[in-house]
């Protein structure tokens, strides 16, 4: 039968011992054994492998512990350290990180060669496949009809959990996409069986299955058939949220008429007569993987579109849940290793009061926070969302001859514009914020003045400069 750490301690030939307290997958089957002297092995493990090292490129206790984190994320059941060679015993520092994650760990004496196990454990995989071929054929169609007749993910996790006689989980990140356990606690370590679904994206999605059951080798082929109908389902969210987001770009740029707005975000799930508030994520160094990302349950009512290079997500409120349901996609992108920022925008009705509520999303995102509300009736959401108000023009109208001239000089003209407009008119701030002379500043406000024809000085060209600077900034995350 099928080999575990268990039974191969139990192998008295092989003289393994255990070492540490973790057990969560002490009795879980071994896919197969990896040989490794890698510091880093995780994308050579596809999960389920036990992992043979000697340590030898584990000299400190920070190399060591950093090489348990990586195989347990990998969805390796175990280590087996082999000692006498460059260590002679386990290092303290590696038991006590496989304590805290919960993986096991099993000392391998030095007379014992690693192709030994791993030729006991592949043996013990051959026999096994031979008495296991016709049950493991009836169970693959069982599965397999289960996607095919339209079940889709949860007729076949629910099939998987009815053959296996137990309860059923699927993760991923901090989302449950399925939980059988009535009440839909949290899967853990203790109790519990993870399985990784490759995906060959940052899914990171993990298999739950509640202790003890009997695998007959079913659960691997549901592994690929998971893995399978998870990526169609990241394909069809990429062609929905390309849909939606070429109607959120029409109504965002008002290129369409009201009732036609209307109809067309209906069409995409959107209905514009109730309340509806925009949240927006943005990450420069993560942008495409978080356009394919998938959303935390909480929201997986509203409706998300690619916009730019952001992740919008509609979702229908009246601005009371918007920061929690905010601070659910953030946590998720945090666990999916997605730097992003997320702004929320104000709860309005009608196409027109979407614009507002993106507007509003967007200026708040300027401010940097993992999360950021919007500023109530900001003048610049405000005037962007107006259709009659020729904006962009007038901030590119004001801000090119600027720009022209730091290109064309090497000057700092526009970032000496926004430093002063930040520190409110003050040419002392200003000159040490930019470690300038304050006769440079004065200079340099008074060319602004006479390229621009706006002096900086005067409180209404101030708005002027401050407005166009405003809607530049926001009109680079979006370029039509």
């Amino acid at each position: 039968m099928a080999m575990s750490l268990s039974s191969l301690v139990a192998v008295p030939s092989l003289k393994l011992r255990k070492t540490g307290s973790a057990e969560a997958t002490w009795t879980q089957d071994i896919s197969w054994v990896a040989v490794t002297e890698l510091e880093d092995p995780q994308r050579f493990l596809s999960g389920g492998e036990l992992v043979l090292t000697t340590g030898l490129r584990l000299k400190s206790a920070a190399d060591q512990r950093r090489f348990v984190r990586q195989v347990q994320r990998a969805g390796a059941v175990g280590i087996g350290f082999g000692i006498g060679l460059t260590h002679e015993s386990v290092p303290e520092a590696l038991i006590a990180e496989a304590n805290r994650w919960g993986l096991p760990l099993v000392e391998v004496p030095y007379e014992i060669p690693f192709i030994a196990i791993g030729k006991l454990v592949a043996e013990s995989h051959s026999a096994d496949h031979y008495s296991n071929l016709e049950r493991l054929l009836a169970g693959h169609q069982i599965l397999a009809r289960s996607l095919l007749t339209g079940g889709g993910l949860g007729e076949l996790l629910k099939q998987l959990g009815s053959m296996l006689r137990t309860d059923v989980v699927l993760t991923q990140f901090s989302a449950q996409l399925y939980n059988s356990v009535p009440g839909k606690p949290a899967p853990t370590a203790d109790g519990w069986a993870s399985y990784p679904i490759p995906t060959g994206r940052r899914d990171a999605c993990t298999l739950w299955l509640r202790q003890p059951f009997v695998d007959s080798g079913i659960v691997s082929y549901a592994q690929n058939l998971i893995s399978v109908e998870l990526n169609n389902m990241v394909k069809q969210r990429q062609a929905q949220r390309a849909m939606a987001g070429q109607v959120l770009d029409d109504v965002i740029h008002g290129t369409l008429e009201t009732i036609e707005a209307a109809r067309r975000l209906a069409g995409v799930g959107i209905n514009s007569t109730r309340k509806n508030v925009v949240l927006v994520a943005e990450s420069t160094a993560h942008h495409k993987q978080l356009v394919n990302i998938s959303l935390p349950q909480a929201l997986e009512a509203g409706v998300s579109a690619v916009v730019g290079k952001d992740l919008v997500t509609v979702i229908t409120d009246d601005g009371s849940s918007a920061t929690a349901l905010a601070k659910s996609l953030s946590d998720h992108l945090q666990e999916a290793g997605i730097h992003a920022v997320i702004g929320i925008g104000g709860a309005y009705t009608k196409p027109n009061g979407l614009r507002w509520s993106y507007f509003e999303a967007r200026d708040a995102v300027a401010h940097g926070l993992p999360v950021n509300e919007p500023e109530r009736l900001s003048l610049t959401s405000l005037l962007l969302a107006s259709e009659d108000v020729p904006l962009a023009d007038m901030a590119s109208e004001s801000l090119t001859p600027l720009r022209k001239f730091d290109a064309a000089h090497g000057a700092e003209l526009v970032a000496t514009l926004e430093s002063y407009l930040n520190h409110n008119g003050s040419v002392a701030a200003v000159a040490e914020a930019l470690t300038l002379h304050r006769n440079t500043v004065r200079y340099r406000l008074a060319q602004i003045t006479e390229l621009t024809g706006y002096d900086p000085s005067q409180t209404q060209d101030r708005v002027q400069l401050w407005l166009a600077l405003a809607v530049q900034r926001l009109g680079s995350r979006n370029p039509r």
